[in-house]
């Protein structure tokens, strides 16, 4: 006889159908069974859904969506190697497998009963693998009486005494009466706990590990990984990108900084003038927008090879860099510079002979004025300087085009020699290593609907070699070949939980340490190792402003992060190849969600906020699911740039408003590597807020009143030391948004305790003695930097139970 549970939660045909059936190939003459009833509960027999599921639209608060193959344990709620199933599984909104089977009192467990679940009548049963009695209602506590059997048992069932026949009009199954709805699932009793089977039986791995865990590990910080996903997309294909090294990574930091060198004397050379700040960060920004090369930072195959960002750049700042002075005399001392700095220029390049006369009589013009004017004031020179440059920067222009353009034109050919090399270098680690991209598993994606999942490699890992490991108490330092690269402890706990969640190929963290250093190898790189440079670049929003969005809108997913500065745990990043461990989904110009609410503050480059913008209303315009996307930009209007104004103009504008400058603060850039007090840093332009969304997004987080009254109050200096100070005198983590803590709400059971990991040390991170960030036995070194110390791996150790992330029998919740 089949049992009802139809391959419900915890595999309940395992222990019911295949060792009944075993003993009965063909049916007894004696089983009035109801057709209908073998396979009961549209299991492997009939594969149908229960008609009260809801259709997949938004994931409603209990939704279970297939995940692509191969993806960690996103959006599930505990970190881990959870396997991810490729269709929903076990009971509806239900419990994981492990705890619901168990979740009986001792005395009915140590008899051998199990609680499973039927999908078709969409509630639980109860079979005991003793006897092979199965019950709908919970087995009375204390011995059976001889000879009782249910009715679902056949009078020769094994181990059971012949009795009446099964009457089919007592419908056990409750065949003819109407189930209970859906989300009906009947709560614990009190007092459940594991117990260990009868000698002689099979013994399950999750029956040898116990029920999982009631605690739950969160990294405390200005961030919130735990709130899992409520973006949708269609799965995707494995990326052909290698898996970075570190020789690998070396080599490309020595050629960006030999490019950085490069631009530096080009434009000193021919120019005469400093390469102009963050013009080259913003090169690699506007590159990368059209940039179809395999190399995740150097382009390599853009077309046009000139790039017009660094051209205006450089053209803005000949003949020579002006700034805004503060003073009278620094102002009339500007103008007198720039008078003679266009007069020379104009004289030693090749120009007509028209531009020279203007020119030369403008800078004439303007030395007579300053001989004869006393008591001219600060505006007074700056308007004079404003007036001489529009006279004479289109002949300037003419005059350097040919340089400057040599220069855009040498700096893409030096990158692209540059990649070649990189690429050339990967090959040859590939090779050492037996790999062969011919070989690489790349699965044809289905059209179907997953939840959104970090970037998947389809070719293997090479063995990464070492990375050293040391730590005091505040920083933590790798060191490979030399080079050491330090993070703040808290930002590396950060880092840790992260790839708990995103890595899905070093489930042991073999590979942690190595993968960590050389994270932070590429963004010194691709940031620039000047004092302050590129921390504009990593500017994020504050905290309170990131819980605001998820509370008032749905927010769970930024379109511009990365592992260092992200709020959330699914996050779009420049590389997909070294961020992918870190749970990035790939670069945001290349992912494509069907609905989702996002938060995009996208560094300052006019080319990719424009692409970005062209990119946001082409998904709203093809998605017919609720899509939102807030985006934050400077209130830029001296002149205001074009893909501003194309954003204000959009036709899935649905409101925007100003945070006024001076107003608000920034979290810095590089808050991964700075004390705590020096984080927050003072906004001195407006801040730009536009609500872009579909007519289903409007309907679910349309910008309300009373919401943007909220968000512009989460942007009050302060309220990030306000929620420090509450979370200090309350360590638990708050419930930032409306979501239900799996399994909780549904079982009528209390919600897991969380273990909460907050930092004690001088600078917001914890000591280093503590195991609970992942890190056993670390201690400090007698010399000042701290010594050396071994990492152990994400193993953690809590009240005597150790929690392994290879613990059998655990899974990932979904919540929307």
């Amino acid at each position: 006889m089949a049992s009802p549970a139809g391959g419900g939660g915890g595999e309940p045909t395992g222990p019911s159908v295949l060792a009944h059936n075993n003993n009965h190939h063909h049916p007894h003459p004696h089983h009035r069974l109801h057709p209908r009833h073998a396979g009961d509960g549209g299991g492997a027999e009939d594969g149908q859904r229960s008609p009260n599921m809801v259709p997949l639209k938004m994931p409603g608060p209990h939704a279970h969506l297939p995940m692509a193959p191969g993806t960690p344990g996103t959006p599930g709620s505990m970190p881990g190697p959870n396997p991810v199933p490729h269709t929903p599984t076990g009971p509806p909104g239900g419990p994981p497998p492990l705890a619901f089977e168990t979740d009986l009192p001792p005395e009915l467990l140590h008899q051998g009963w199990r609680k499973y679940w039927s999908k078709r009548e969409n509630r639980p049963y109860f079979f005991n693998r003793n006897s092979g009695e199965t019950l709908w209602d919970l087995p009375p506590l204390g011995h059976a009486p001889p000879g009782h059997h249910s009715p679902l048992s056949g009078p020769h069932s094994p181990g059971m005494s012949p009795g009446p026949p099964f009457q089919r009009n007592s419908d056990p199954l409750g065949i003819n009466q109407n189930g209970p709805p859906v989300g009906h699932v009947h709560g614990p009793p009190p007092g459940a706990s594991p117990s260990v089977p009868p000698h002689g039986l099979k013994r399950r791995p999750s029956e040898e590990m116990g029920p999982a865990s009631a605690k739950k590990f969160i990294v405390a910080g200005p961030w919130d990984l735990e709130l899992p996903t409520n973006v949708i997309l269609f799965e995707k294909k494995p990326t052909m990108l290698p898996h970075p090294h570190p020789d690998v990574e070396l080599l490309r930091f020595s050629y960006v900084m030999k490019l950085r060198q490069s631009f530096q004397e080009m434009c000193h050379s021919r120019e005469g003038i400093d390469a102009p700040k963050e013009s080259f960060n913003r090169w690699l920004l506007e590159r990368k927008v059209i940039d179809q090369g395999a190399d995740p930072v150097l382009p390599s195959y853009c077309f046009p090879e000139i790039s017009m960002s660094m051209y205006r750049e450089i053209m803005n700042d000949i003949p020579m860099k002006l700034v805004k002075p503060k003073f009278t005399g620094e102002a009339r001392k500007q103008l007198s510079k720039y008078c003679e700095a266009a007069k020379t220029m104009m004289e030693v390049r090749s120009a007509s002979s028209e531009s020279r006369k203007i020119v030369k009589w403008n800078v004439e013009d303007t030395f007579n004025w300053l001989r004869r004017t006393v008591g001219a004031n600060y505006d007074d020179f700056q308007e004079r300087l404003t007036h001489l440059k529009t006279q004479c920067q289109p002949h300037i222009t003419d005059a350097a085009k040919n340089s400057v353009e040599g220069i855009c034109r040498k700096m893409y050919t030096l990158s692209c020699d540059y990649a070649q090399k990189v690429q050339e270098r990967s090959q040859e680690v590939l090779k050492e290593a037996n790999i062969l991209e011919h070989n690489a598993k790349t699965q044809v994606p289905h059209q179907r609907k997953v939840w959104c999942y970090p970037i998947q490699f389809a070719l293997p890992c090479p063995r990464l070699p070492i990375v050293e490991f040391f730590q005091d108490k505040e920083f933590t330092q790798l060191r490979f070949k030399g080079e050491v690269m330090r993070l703040n402890i808290t930002y590396f706990q950060k880092l840790e939980q992260l790839y708990r969640y995103g890595c899905a190929d070093d489930r042991k963290f073999e590979f942690f340490l190595t993968r960590v250093w050389m994270l932070l190898k590429r963004y010194n790189g691709y940031f620039g190792t000047a004092p302050g440079e590129g921390a504009q670049n990593q500017g994020a929003l504050p905290v309170s402003v990131f819980e605001c969005l998820h509370r008032q809108f749905g927010v769970a997913f930024e379109c511009f992060g990365s592992p260092l500065n992200c709020y959330f745990r699914q996050y779009c990043s420049a590389f997909p190849d070294i961020d992918s461990y870190f749970g990035s989904r790939g670069p945001i110009l290349e992912f494509k969600p069907l609905c989702g609410s996002f938060e995009a503050n996208p560094p300052f480059c006019e080319e990719l906020i424009d692409a970005m913008v062209s990119h946001f209303e082409r998904l709203l315009d093809e998605s017919h699911e609720p899509l939102s996307f807030i985006v934050f930009l400077p209130e830029w209007r001296e002149p205001a740039p074009e893909a501003l104004l194309k954003l204000e103009g959009s036709r899935w504008k649905r409101k925007q408003v100003v945070v006024p400058p001076l107003e608000h603060d920034y979290r810095h850039g590089f808050q991964h590597t700075l004390p705590k007090t020096d984080i927050n840093i003072r906004s001195i332009n407006g801040t730009l807020i536009v609500w872009l969304q579909n007519d289903a997004g409007y309907q679910r987080w349309g910008p309300t009143e009373d919401r943007v009254e909220q968000l512009l109050e989460s942007f009050r200096p302060g309220r990030e030391r306000e929620r420090d100070k509450a979370q200090i005198l309350s360590p638990s983590r708050p419930q930032t948004g409306p979501q239900t803590p799996p399994n909780s709400a549904l079982t009528g059971s209390p919600a897991h305790p969380h273990h909460v990991i907050t930092p004690t040390g001088p600078s917001g991170s914890s000591s280093s003695g503590s195991n609970n960030h992942g890190i056993v036995g670390v201690g400090i070194g007698a010399s000042g930097n701290g010594g050396e110390n071994h990492y152990h791996g994400p193993k953690e150790v809590i009240s005597g139970n150790s929690l392994s992330n290879n613990a059998p029998g655990s899974s990932s919740s979904i919540m929307s």
